[in-house]
């Protein structure tokens, strides 16, 4: 249980019909510990819809101003086996074109100190319109305040 209290996990985008229609945007977070985490998504009717993901550093919970940041990736189509860890530019990545596939994201809290920000988001912009059903989970890993849990007896 002691790695699952190493990630506060925030909102995100809750589970939809067409999770990535048009432009949407994940919660705006603080990332007050080790870095942000993402976890992509893309369910069924996904096999040819697609995203392109970019992370944010943002000033505030607004945000007032944001710019793209560099972060790393990997890839999951089998619900079991992860791809090796990739390096991804500030302008994104693609994300769905593959139904039931996975994405971890990871940002180090220093993409984010380096743009003088404190917060972040996921923004997706869809590159191929097709109804998929997704979700995102959205966290800071190490955060510097967690919280405890209740022990159930």
């Amino acid at each position: 249980m002691n790695a699952l209290e190493n990630i506060r996990w925030i909102g995100g985008l809750a589970p939809n019909a067409d999770a990535f229609a048009a432009t949407v945007y994940t919660d705006v977070f603080e990332v007050d510990g080790e870095g942000a985490v993402f976890i992509v998504w893309y369910g069924t009717n996904a096999a040819v819809g697609a995203s392109t993901m970019t992370v944010v550093a943002c000033d505030d919970t607004t945000p007032t101003n944001s710019t793209a940041v560099i972060f790393q990736y990997r890839v999951s189509t089998t619900f079991d086996t992860w791809g090796a860890w990739t390096a991804a530019t500030a302008a994104g990545i693609t994300v769905g074109g593959s139904a039931d596939s996975m994405w971890q994201v990871f940002v180090p809290a220093a993409e984010f100190a380096s743009e003088g920000y404190a917060y972040c988001r996921g923004v997706f912009v869809e590159s191929v319109d097709q109804v998929a059903d997704g979700v995102v989970l959205a966290g800071v890993v190490n955060p510097r305040y967690s919280p405890s849990p209740s022990l159930i007896d």
